[in-house]
């Protein structure tokens, strides 16, 4: 694949993901901040997730990611909700737990806590032991089968962002973005969807997140915004040719 996005077309490094993820915790602790009481209530494109619930999972997910004992817990009682709920993945009984535990704080409280965890929730990633980075997760398709370290150095940031770019726009609000941050994580999630479907393509993506990409030859042009392209991958709009690819984040 080839790219002209100045953020480059490696995949991010250990190092970068770290950058990335403090980063991304502050942003989304700063867009809680901000939200108004009527937008708090707003509904998402995820089902049954309003901008509160949104919040309340990404902090419950921090919490775990900052606390072995917390993401036992949530195993260990939140496995059993899948049975409950209407249940896709086995991680939706685990944000089912995050959010029903939370969900008497306060507006206040919920952004106290997110500014708090962020940092713990990064050291305790990036402090993983080495032999654990390793152990095998079923993500689905089409990611399959990754090392844990996939999900501590890639997924829960992509998870954070995501859900940031969701809040955005639900409550119609335009998103800070730069290209070093947002586009980096672009450009990144780029790589790994053209990895996985092999196919040909031209992309332009626009707005300071973009970038043009490229794989193969005589493939399909598609030109989009950054964020509809990564809200079309995860499912939240629908793509045809070669943008029915899914990549979930």
């Amino acid at each position: 694949m080839t790219t002209t996005s100045s953020s480059g077309f490696t995949r991010i490094t250990r190092g970068e993901a770290r950058v990335l993820a403090s980063a991304e915790f502050e942003r989304f602790a700063a867009l809680a901040a901000s939200l108004t009481p009527e937008e708090r209530t707003t509904d998402t494109d995820c089902v049954g997730w309003t901008v509160r619930t949104m919040v309340l999972h990404v902090l419950g997910s921090a919490d775990a990611q900052a606390s072995p004992s917390v993401f036992l817990h949530q195993l260990r009682h939140g496995l059993p909700l899948n049975k409950e709920i209407d249940s896709h993945h086995w991680v939706d009984g685990l944000n089912e737990l995050q959010v029903r535990e939370r969900a008497g704080l306060g507006d206040d409280e919920v952004v106290a806590q997110l500014r708090a965890v962020g940092e713990k929730a990064v050291r305790g990633r990036f402090g993983t032991p080495l032999p654990l980075r390793y152990v095998p997760v079923p993500f689905g398709d089409p990611i399959g089968w990754k090392p844990v370290n996939y999900l501590l150095e890639v997924g829960f940031t992509r998870d954070v962002w995501a859900h940031r770019i969701d809040v955005h726009a639900a409550i119609g609000r335009p998103m800070e973005l730069t290209r070093d941050h947002d586009g980096r994580l672009v450009a990144d999630i780029v790589r790994e969807w053209a990895e996985l479907h092999g196919e040909a393509f031209d992309l332009h993506l626009t707005g300071v997140a973009g970038g043009t990409f490229s794989q193969g030859a005589g493939g399909e042009h598609v030109e989009m915004d950054a964020l509809d392209f990564v809200r079309t991958l995860s499912g939240r709009l629908s793509g045809d040719g070669v943008m029915r690819h899914p990549l979930p984040l």
